[in-house]
């Protein structure tokens, strides 16, 4: 739980920039410079931004698949038990595990849960909720949302220093460097 209490720990370094182009540029540096965990804030979507600093996989597509296959076990697995095991009935002379027959309700069920999968996970993934965030102690960070464009190193980042990571993201053209506390 957030207090308004100073803890005087450093989240992180924060550059501020006035296009999203410098932000790119800066951001392409500080990956260069081997800085892994870095983030980038910008009032519009800049694809070529995504590309530069998230370079690692994530693991949601898997855990879809995941859902999926579940899904359509479960499905099956549950018309089997019924229609098998404990409601056997003899329609037509067909045998008991018809698998035709439980094809769509499994199709549906594998839908059903790689989409819930895929939101709770995306959900999960990204942290959310998050009410409170440390980037928001920095008063210009409020220009985020309109015109600024803000890159941050985080603190447990294997190669930041606090003074080294400011004095490199000045040589980056950033028009202002801030230290983010938590």
């Amino acid at each position: 739980m957030h207090t308004n209490e100073p803890t005087n720990r450093l989240h992180g370094v924060m550059a501020e920039f006035d296009s999203g182009q410098a932000l790119v540029d800066a951001a392409r540096q500080t990956m260069a410079q081997g800085f892994t965990k870095v983030e980038a804030y910008s009032p519009v979507p800049i694809e070529e931004l995504n590309d530069v600093i998230h370079q690692t996989r994530t693991i949601l597509p898997k855990l879809v698949l995941g859902g999926g296959l579940a899904g359509m076990a479960t499905g099956f697995g549950l018309q089997y038990w019924a229609s098998v095991i404990e409601f056997p009935m003899n329609i037509g002379g067909r045998p008991q595990a018809s698998w035709p027959t439980f094809i769509i309700p499994s199709y549906e069920l594998t839908i059903l849960f790689a989409a819930l999968t895929a939101a709770i996970g995306m959900i999960v993934l990204s942290g959310l909720p998050q009410p409170y965030h440390p980037v928001f102690n920095v008063a210009r960070f409020a220009m985020a949302s309109s015109d600024k464009f803000f890159l941050v190193v985080e603190s447990h980042d294997p190669k930041f220093d606090p003074h080294a990571t400011s004095e490199f993201l000045k040589t980056t053209g950033a028009k202002g460097v801030y230290e983010v506390e938590e």
